[in-house]
């Protein structure tokens, strides 16, 4: 190895750092990471897996009893389930994943300490490459008070709670937000969630975040939308938020779900790189220095699990000697709520058609009632390919696939036009789609901005 400890070294073991280790030990290089906390990170221990599972029981219910069958949350039974599905935080099989890949796991915070070199604990080990994963951390926004109260819950405890709340408080209405609301609500809480924007994701298009807020309050969510906590404390056992509206909100937690920012390691002053609000510059390949790479949420680029499992894909391949770019042209966002919410690419384009999850031939044999759906897909186009697209349904997170691929792949109407659909899956919702979309086409117009979904 001309001299160096390893060839690369990865410092963060999360699912993106993990990933790229993985590929770069199947390719034949001698590589080490290094993990401050767990290997696998917030992911694995405390965000996607653990929220999707709290998730599961309630949406598994909810299901039932819309099919004609009975069924009832075991909560004591649903957290330990929870418990096992993060190996009750440990990173024991996660180590053993490793070993058997042939990768040096270096346990501490790793400290960049000049070109192809890293300190962890005082010691030095070098590489030919270095790929910095250290991911990212919580956002406490800067209410009066938040931030002296004790015992406020971040996406750690609300994912890691040992007893489900009497009420929750949240603060913000994006992914974390949206979904713990629902898991919580369904495993027998209260809930209150609180969002400046006019609609929970605010991030995506207003009729998703619209659509996704009808579910949210049927399940018996209180919303305050449009409206921004002005103060923060402690009375007696409760959490008390003040708002700009004049109302005051009362809960035994709080839970600050207001977005994360990139944690970028010591020592990038080494090697020549000054990391921004939005984390650590990088080019077009990743590069982000000398011989130095980052990918996940340190980039800032999108804080999404896959999205740094992706990078990392595309940073092993350059390292590899394959030369390879990444594009964010067609990167699906999926809230896994009940419905989940799904989105991809733009969010806005010259032509676009709107149709309903109801009138789907699957949607009658998943729930009886379907008429009452408020599910979607919405289709947006440049008339010649698909550009965006974004949906409200049962696992309109798989189905929207169909889309991501076209979008990157650029993949031409006629030919999607042409795609069999399965009889009866969610996805024949393309056929009625696509079909409403070449008549907006042309017809030369599409729906006004903010239509409500449900027609064409």
């Amino acid at each position: 190895m001309d001299g160096y400890d390893y060839d690369v070294i990865v410092v963060g073991a999360g699912s993106p750092g993990e990933h790229c280790a993985g590929e770069l030990a199947d390719g034949g290089l001698r590589v080490a990471v290094v993990e401050r906390e767990l290997v696998g990170g917030e992911c694995s221990y405390w965000a996607c897996i653990p929220s999707k599972t709290l998730l599961r029981p309630g949406e598994a219910v909810h299901g039932a009893l819309e099919a004609a069958a009975t069924a009832e949350v075991d909560v004591k039974a649903a957290l330990a389930y929870r418990d096992f599905m993060v190996s009750d935080h440990t990173d024991a099989g996660q180590e053993r994943w490793l070993a058997g890949k042939g990768i040096d796991l270096i346990r501490g915070t790793g400290k960049l300490a000049g070109t192809g070199v890293v300190e962890v604990g005082g010691t030095r080990h070098t590489a030919r490459h270095v790929v910095v994963a250290t991911g990212s951390d919580p956002v406490v926004p800067p209410v009066p008070g938040l931030r002296e109260l004790d015992g406020v819950w971040t996406n750690r405890e609300v994912t890691a709670m040992e007893a489900v709340p009497r009420r929750l408080l949240i603060l913000g209405g994006g992914p974390v937000g949206a979904e713990m609301a629902q898991a919580v609500r369904r495993l027998g809480g209260e809930v209150a969630l609180v969002e400046g924007a006019s609609h929970v994701l605010a991030r995506e298009p207003a009729p998703l975040g619209d659509a996704l807020g009808e579910e949210l309050r049927r399940d018996g969510i209180e919303l305050l939308l449009g409206v921004h906590a002005t103060g923060a404390r402690h009375e007696g056992r409760d959490y008390v938020l003040t708002l700009d509206n004049g109302r005051e909100l009362r809960g035994d937690h709080l839970l600050a779900a207001t977005g994360r920012r990139p944690r970028v390691p010591d020592g990038l002053d080494t090697v020549g790189v000054t990391a921004g609000p939005q984390g650590i510059p990088v080019d077009a390949r990743l590069r982000a220095g000398e011989r130095l790479w980052a990918i996940g949420d340190v980039t800032g680029t999108r804080l999404l699990t896959h999205v740094g499992k992706y990078q990392g894909e595309v940073v092993a391949s350059n390292i590899l000697g394959e030369p390879r770019e990444a594009h964010y042209e067609a990167v699906p966002d999926v809230v896994y709520t009940d419905p989940q919410a799904a989105a991809v690419g733009a969010a806005e384009a010259p032509f676009s058609a709107t149709v309903p999850v109801s009138e789907v031939a699957k949607t009658a044999t998943y729930t009886h009632a379907y008429a009452e759906s408020k599910g979607f897909l919405t289709l947006l186009s440049d008339g010649e390919r698909l550009t965006g697209a974004y949906a409200l349904g049962p696992e309109a997170g798989e189905w929207l696939q169909q889309a991501t691929l076209a979008v990157r792949a650029r993949v031409p109407l006629d030919v999607l036009r042409d795609v069999i659909q399965p009889f009866p899956t969610f996805s024949e919702i393309y056929v009625a789609g696509l079909k409403a979309l070449r008549g907006q086409i042309t017809s030369g117009g599409s729906p006004a901005p903010g239509s409500a979904p449900g027609g064409s």
